[in-house]
């Protein structure tokens, strides 16, 4: 009998526990009124006069299905994103709305249309950390009478009709070339101020042009599959034309 007794006694006490995890609280309603948040551990719960709710305080990622927006200029496209939220106050996570899960995920679709829809192409493909920032503060804002938490939102992926993609892919072609010849020309006037400068600088010293001359030549002369070419000091082509001139003035004169 005091087997029977004692097993009874433990089979009451059994139905009394409730476990809350470490990453979890319970909320407690007595007779359908809201009684307080159970931390972690056991509780005692008493059957059919109370009631307790666990409620999940870890970090949940929301996956945004993909969402057809018009953006500012008229461009139709998809997009989706992930919203990481949790829940800060167990309490009116549960009081205040039905199923949290599913009204976070709602709000993040309109909420993410209306924006993305508020901005134009070249914003939204530009801005996106901008355009996550205010998604998540207006979610955060709505959410905070539920005790949620938003902690962040990642705009994902952007979905352009096939026609738009290969506009923004010739545009893209074309600013690549752009930047090429710029680049290009930058650096040919750059050469030709370094050009202009060594000239300068060897027809200011007597001899320098001849000594770079036959620099070139022994720099051609290392390597036995090149050409060399001879070429006359510029000075005694300048001889050659002084004596040229010289003979061709006394010819003139023996004509005379």
């Amino acid at each position: 009998m005091f087997w029977y007794l004692l097993i009874g006694v433990v089979v009451t006490i059994l139905a009394f526990l409730r476990e809350v995890k470490q990453y979890e609280r319970g909320v407690v309603l007595t007779m359908g009124k809201f009684t307080g948040v159970r931390g972690p551990g056991w509780s005692i719960i008493v059957p059919v006069f109370q009631t307790m709710k666990k409620v999940d305080m870890r970090v949940k990622a929301v996956d945004v299905p993909d969402q057809k927006v018009i953006t500012k200029d008229n461009v139709s496209a998809s997009i989706n994103a992930v919203i990481y939220y949790k829940v800060s106050d167990a309490a009116k996570a549960t009081l205040e709305v039905e199923n949290f899960f599913h009204a976070v995920s709602q709000l993040a679709q309109t909420t993410m249309r209306n924006i993305v829809g508020g901005a134009e192409l070249d914003e939204v493909l530009s801005q996106r950390d901008e355009l996550s920032a205010r998604i998540q503060m207006i979610i955060d804002k709505e959410t905070d009478e539920w005790g949620i938490t938003v902690e962040n939102v990642e705009l994902k992926d952007f979905f352009l009709p096939e026609d738009m993609e290969r506009t923004i892919g010739k545009q893209a072609e074309a600013e690549r070339e752009r930047r090429s010849v710029i680049i290009k020309a930058e650096g040919e006037v750059a050469a030709a101020e370094n050009m202009a400068k060594a000239a300068t600088m060897l027809s200011a010293a007597p001899g320098a042009l001849h000594l770079r001359t036959l620099q070139s030549l022994n720099d051609l002369s290392s390597d036995q599959s090149n050409t060399v070419v001879f070429a006359v000091p510029i000075e005694i082509l300048r001889a050659v034309e002084s004596a040229n001139g010289l003979m061709a003035s006394m010819n003139a004169q023996k004509v005379e």
